[in-house]
């Protein structure tokens, strides 16, 4: 499927990442003409790397995931403004691409490179290798600009939870002239050092990494001005109260923005960055809860006007120049494109959909997508390319318009899946809880009652109901096993506002679980003779792990089995900014925290549970279930240890079908009938 798009200014040209066939995970690199509508591969990291396979890095397979890039080859480039010349970095080496000729040569560099970026001329590359920052151009010399000063420090790197939870993946940025840099500088000396082993290769030296769990110490970021001569200028503003540093924008239209955010994260301020270095506060926004990160913001439009998003009026709205443009009934959820006017993607009434917007300087706000689905889009100049999901075709469509005309789609290599979910759209409950229900393909009523499994992620940061096919592939195939799936979103998933989202604040655990028990209740009584509530489980990963494991052991009585993948079991135990975002700081807060963390409650456990997780996941660490397990072998409650050796947070494409296939076969086992005087069994 098509995907990162870079847009010439003109319209004349349009860059893509995209696989040669559906069942190839190395992305390649090409581009489409607008003159002939001609789509000519660019890059090939087959040929490139002479058949070999692609090796990152580490700092690139880090990289990867908190990307959650699955595929290999290409997985990122970078462009001039002019979308002439790409960049960018296969197997810790560093190339350069010609656009227009199609001539791509490698550029002699430092071992490792990670995340290069050509300046907005295209005469020279900044790239990070071994945590320094370098520069060099497509005929060298390639120079330091800032190097390490202890091993503990970075430059021009995203630290892990500006990687992980505030969605910036960089740390450097180019001056709109070409003529400098500001760059991060990372120091993680004060931040707990954890070792990561691969049990299954114990002639491995464990990976030690930084982690700034909860209560404890994050990385010092600072940010700096660096000339291509190496001179550097410390950015200045008051990191004690606002040590996040969550985004940085600079464009030709004004000077350099910086948005930090205090430690809490109930302020946020945008600033000004001037030419000696100093800040000054363009904007504050202050909540008593938090304050969200919206991507793509804050920006400067083509007048020089601020853009941003903001809580206001019970949703979030774009404001420009700190004022209201769009209405209070649109989630604004992302800005796009930043130029005379602002193109975003937001939900109205409906938060299962997801549509492309344009505010002009008129003042009107327009919805430029118009079918059912889910829809994301890039912009420049008179060029929009559309990437559109719909609810009943697998797949997306990727549309090119010019200058608000179709002009052409681009080609798609995804192969057509052999699953056709056909999810049942609904709302639930008092809280009008959206979710979607898939059956067995070919189901009929008079077959009797399903035996159930809910499927949810169900808490911040993600949303599983969409009206969207493949976003329910997975949930299909367990459908395929003989079981009626329900996919519920509860309070705290995005779409619908900030009172939504603030409403979980320091009680997650509990609406979570008390959600998914509405909407099982009201799928039963909107389906009469559809589910068999004696036989009900639950699944899930990563936040769907957590709240699986919170559903098992809080109502037995409802969920008789459950199968939590990589789960939070202390909340002690994951990152600052998230946990801290929702729980508070830990200080004083101990009764929170139990309250919401499953280790507490490992005792009371009374249904068949399996535990899954990656051995290698750097995000939830398998400590979190290894703690568990503990806990409940202690506490006398059989349970079963799936152990995934090398796995990360995501599972590895060659284990997919076997993690799969160990559920299905797990729940049908624990959900099968029972005598009626045992009403539930332990597994080992």
């Amino acid at each position: 499927m098509p995907r990162d798009f870079r847009i010439a200014p003109d319209g004349g040209r349009v860059a893509f990442l995209r696989t040669r066939t559906g069942s190839d995970t190395g992305t390649c690199l090409w581009v489409r003409e607008a003159a002939d509508g001609t789509e000519r591969l660019i890059a090939d990291p087959g040929r490139l790397l002479d058949g070999g396979a692609d090796r990152p890095p580490q700092a690139e397979r880090t990289h990867r995931e908190r990307t959650r890039e699955s595929a290999t080859g290409i997985t990122s480039f970078a462009v001039d403004a002019a979308v002439r010349t790409a960049v960018f970095a296969l197997s810790g080496r560093l190339f350069h691409a010609d656009l227009g000729s199609g001539r791509v040569r490698e550029v002699p560099a430092a071992p490792g490179v990670v995340g290069p970026h050509p300046d907005p001329t295209g005469t020279r590359i900044a790239y990070v290798a071994d945590g320094a920052l370098r520069v060099t151009s497509p005929h060298g010399p390639d120079t330091a600009l800032a190097e390490p000063e202890d091993p503990d420090v970075t430059w021009g790197s995203a630290e892990f939870v500006a990687a992980e939870e505030m969605g910036r993946t960089r740390g450097f940025w180019w001056a709109p002239d070409g003529r400098s840099l500001l760059v991060a500088r990372v120091d993680t000396g004060e931040v707990t050092k954890w070792h990561l082993a691969d049990p299954a290769a114990p002639h491995r030296t464990p990976r030690r990494i930084p982690y700034p769990a909860a209560g404890t110490a994050n990385a010092h970021v600072t940010l700096w001005h660096v000339t291509l001569d190496g001179a550097r200028r410390r950015v200045r503003w008051d990191e004690a109260a606002l040590p996040y540093l969550s985004a940085v924008h600079w464009s030709p239209h004004g000077p350099a923005l910086l948005q930090v955010q205090s430690r809490d994260q109930r302020t946020l301020r945008v600033l000004a960055v001037a030419a000696d270095g100093s800040t000054e506060v363009r904007a504050e926004d202050t909540d008593p809860h938090w304050v969200a990160v919206v991507p793509g913001t804050p920006a400067w439009t083509a007048d020089g006007r601020l853009v941003r998003v903001a809580a206001r009026g019970g949703a979030y709205r774009l404001l420009v120049d700190d004022r209201p443009v769009t209405p209070d009934d649109l989630q604004v959820r992302a800005v796009l494109d930043v130029a005379g006017d602002v193109l975003f993607s937001a939900s109205g009434d409906d938060p299962t959909q997801i549509h492309v917007h344009r505010w002009g300087p008129g003042g009107r706000t327009s919805r430029l997508t118009t079918t059912p689905g889910v829809h994301h889009a890039a912009r420049s100049g008179p060029v929009l390319v559309t990437v559109s999901q719909s609810p009943d075709r697998p797949g997306s469509t990727v549309e090119v318009h010019t200058a608000g005309r179709l002009t052409g789609t681009l080609t798609s290599a995804a192969e057509t899946p052999v699953l056709a979910p056909r999810p049942r759209l609904l709302t639930a409950g008092g809280r009008r809880l959206r979710c979607a229900v898939l059956l067995p393909t070919g189901h009929r009523p008079e077959a009797g009652r399903l035996p159930v499994l809910l499927d949810p992620y169900g808490g911040p940061a993600a949303q599983r109901v969409l009206a969207a096919h493949d976003k329910y592939l997975f949930s299909q195939w367990f459908a395929e096993q003989g079981f009626a799936v329900l996919v519920a979103d509860g309070r705290g998933t995005p779409g619908r506002g900030p009172a939504w989202d603030r409403s979980i604040h320091c009680d997650e655990a509990r609406m979570n679980v008390e959600d998914q028990v509405d909407a099982l209740r009201a799928t039963a009584d909107r389906f009469p003779g559809l589910l068999d509530l004696d036989r009900v489980a639950i699944r899930g990963w990563s936040h769907g792990g957590y709240l699986a494991l919170l559903a098992v052991l809080r109502r037995p009585d409802v969920f008789h089995a459950a199968v939590a993948g990589a789960p939070v079991t202390d909340r002690l135990l994951y990152n600052t900014f998230y946990t801290e975002r929702y729980l508070g700081h830990p200080a004083g807060r101990e009764d929170v925290y139990a309250a919401n963390s499953p280790l507490t409650e490992a005792a009371s456990l009374q249904r068949p549970l399996m535990l899954i997780h990656g051995l290698a996941d750097d995000n939830v660490v398998a400590a979190h279930t290894l703690r568990l397990s503990g806990a409940l072998l202690a506490a006398g409650r059989p349970h079963t240890v799936l152990p995934l050796s090398a796995a990360t947070h995501r599972t590895p494409h060659a284990m997919i079908e076997g993690v799969m296939r160990a559920q299905s076969h797990f729940l049908k086992q624990a959900l099968a009938p029972l005598p009626k005087e045992t009403p539930a069994r332990g597994h080992h």
